[in-house]
């Protein structure tokens, strides 16, 4: 526990403390107790607030959307106000007054709103400068507040947060069949609502078993699951006071035993890769014994109970799925009865409520997923209704509201079912892997090549992943006349898997079969061996994807280093990649690296007229995706200055 009478210090985490400094309202502040006190992770904005006044949260609503947002392992430690004086003395308190009793209203405390011992953060945005002002509740008082000097922004955060914890999984299918009566159908809500309940009490039953894993990536040293029995854990130590070092583990205790013991010994996080990569993941499954040792022989026996009137059977069916966070010190009795068994529970439950109004009309199929959205250090909960689907303006709804509260922007679907975390275990080893998806095509080429050799310029790259198409691929013979196929077929796959569509990546086939059913081309052009140029390619991204283009035209390659400002912008709000085409070969470009001040730049070019293997080493060593400049150290030009170039700049849908 920090020392009170030092000066209280703020650790920053997240990238982007304030989601919008320009919509007055309050934002949540979110960290964990595995942290020194005042660090914060992300920030969530409060997006439920009373018509009266948009800096006073409506509790009830913001409390059960928190509730599925936020893991178990992560917090509210305070709150921070935009659009406020930042002078006003009022606002401590009234920062630390709404924290308090979203606090209270999380953890389900009965207690008056007493705080004990946890210390809170208050923040304000200064509106003319956007600088934000700190302050520190002293612990368990609301009126003992100080200042904040020191306010610490971390370098690596990925490597803060995934050193120290790891995640814990637990998937748990749940099917309750339920008669009741056809003339009282009341009956089955009061069924339903028992059975949840009976559920919800079986998880600390003496019966009930955790079997605790690894679900890191197959190595040599295969570690034996931990069995926990239910009888055996701890419910009623307080989380803040389990985190205690294991320094002292008896390897056969597993009541002591750490969550350590299931991580990697030596693993290198490096920043701004995803928390797939970054974190240990250790898998919990809950084991029902249903056998019952008995000291009388006895034989099997059932009970008949005959209905009395004419009854249904209803079946409700959903499927649990939960991560958290621990500490890596955490003993894995305390992992499982301070986190998984609490964390089942409040998910059973926020299903019980959104099922229960339509009980008898509607079959529901909730289903939870997990998110890591960029931006972000940990994955976030959500809870969707699979019978709307993704398209539909309800499930559309929900998803802009999350992205409302997370500081996403509106035009890329980031909270898709697609994006969502998907962790399997195989089944031969036990361990984990990603499910795999899309072709086996070279993905984001371009990754690790060298610099461009432009003086103080700056890199304006692709956001996002495609895939490599060139010539020869899939015993497709399109050598001298294909690349511009082959550079929508690589846009194409951009827009794939960033989940703006599902569609398949065409053939040049069904290319040119998309040009004729527009009337662009005669029927004559399906199998011919004819060029297509921007364009077309609009036509055809308009087509298929709803996309819609921008087209620069230049008369010369000589003037295309002058519009390396407007493609360095596309790069930046728009991130898709960009086909070059004109009077003879078609190129995507990834990038620009650009000198505002000299004029100085250069282009990253993927270049569709490769023929070889799909080998990374082979395409970067020999140029096939590399840094270009207008004119090399030999005097050589890349772009010809006789021939005119037109360059697609593809659009990202507004959509989430």
């Amino acid at each position: 526990m920090e020392d009170e009478n030092e000066n209280a210090s703020v650790r920053v985490l997240c990238r982007k403390l304030v989601i919008t400094k320009n919509e007055p309202g309050l934002q949540w502040l979110i960290g964990s107790p595995f942290f020194p006190p005042f660090t914060i992770i992300s920030t969530f904005r409060c997006i439920h607030t009373l018509s009266s006044n948009p800096f006073s949260p409506d509790y009830s609503k913001e409390s059960d959307d928190l509730r599925t947002v936020l893991l178990k392992g992560f917090d509210v430690i305070g709150a921070l106000i935009v659009g406020k004086d930042s002078n006003s003395e009022q606002i401590p308190g009234e920062v630390f007054d709404a924290c308090g009793k979203m606090r209270k209203l999380l953890s389900g405390d009965d207690n008056g709103g007493k705080l004990g011992n946890q210390r809170l953060i208050g923040a304000v945005v200064d509106s003319n400068t956007g600088d934000v002002r700190f302050f520190v509740s002293k612990s368990g008082d609301l009126n003992g507040i100080e200042s904040v000097t020191s306010v610490v922004y971390e370098a690596n955060p990925e490597k803060y947060i995934w050193e120290r914890g790891c995640i814990l999984r637990c998937e748990l299918p749940i099917k309750l069949p339920m008669y009741y009566p056809v003339n009282n159908p009341k009956d089955a809500e009061n069924m339903y609502l028992r059975a949840t309940d009976a559920v919800a009490a079986k998880f600390r039953d003496p019966q009930v078993s955790y079997m605790v894993e690894t679900l890191n990536e197959p190595s040599t040293e295969v570690l034996p699951p931990v069995i926990l029995r239910s009888a055996e854990l701890d419910f009623q130590t307080d989380l803040s006071n389990a985190r205690l070092k294991v320094e002292t583990t008896q390897e056969s205790d597993a009541k002591v035993l750490p969550c350590r013991y299931f991580c990697s010994k030596s693993k290198d996080i490096l920043p701004f890769t995803s928390m797939e990569e970054n974190a240990d993941k250790i898998q919990v499954t809950v084991l029902l014994n249903r056998s019952e040792n008995s000291s009388k022989a006895a034989a099997p026996m059932a009970e008949y109970f005959p209905a009395l009137d004419e009854t249904k059977i209803l079946v409700v069916d959903y499927k649990l799925e939960l991560l958290c966070y621990a500490a890596k010190d955490l003993p894995l009795a305390f992992a499982v009865s301070k986190l998984i068994i609490p964390g089942l529970v409040e998910q059973l439950h926020t299903a019980k409520n959104a099922i229960l109004p339509n009980l008898m009309t509607q079959h529901s199929q909730l289903r939870p997923y997990h998110f890591c959205p960029p931006g972000f250090l940990h994955p976030i909960g959500v809870i969707y209704e699979l019978i709307y689907g993704e398209t539909e303006m309800k499930q559309v709804e929900v998803r802009k509201s999350l992205h409302l509260r997370l500081g996403l922007p509106f035009d890329r679907p980031l909270l898709r079912i697609a994006n969502a975390i998907n962790l399997s275990i195989t089944k031969d080893s036990g361990r984990s892997s990603s499910i795999q998806k899309g072709t086996p095509l070279l993905k984001d080429v371009h990754l690790g090549i060298p610099s461009s050799g432009v003086s103080g310029g700056a890199s304006f790259l692709i956001q996002g992943s495609y895939e490599y198409y060139h010539y020869l691929q899939e015993g497709f013979d399109d050598s001298g006349w294909g690349c511009a196929y082959r550079s929508l077929q690589t846009i194409i796959s951009w827009f794939r898997l960033q989940h703006y569509t599902s569609i398949d990546v065409p053939s040049h086939r069904e290319i040119q079969q998309s040009l004729v059913e527009i009337g662009d081309k005669d029927p004559s052009f399906i199998g011919s061996r004819e060029w297509i140029g921007a364009i077309e390619l609009s036509f055809v991204l308009d087509k298929l994807l709803g996309v819609s283009c921008k087209v620069i035209n230049v008369r010369s390659g000589a003037e295309l280093p002058e519009k390396c400002r407007e493609l360095a912008l596309h790069f930046e709000n728009q991130g898709t990649p960009i086909m070059i085409g004109g009077g003879v070969l078609a190129y995507t470009l990834l990038g620009v690296d650009y000198n505002e001040a000299s004029g100085d730049c250069a282009f990253l070019i993927l270049d569709p007229h490769y023929t070889g293997n799909d080998e990374l080493k082979k395409i970067v060593n020999g140029g096939w995706c590399g840094w270009k400049k207008a004119v090399d150290n030999k005097g050589k030009h890349f772009f010809l200055h006789d021939k005119f170039y037109n360059l697609l700049l593809p659009q990202r849908p507004n959509m989430v």
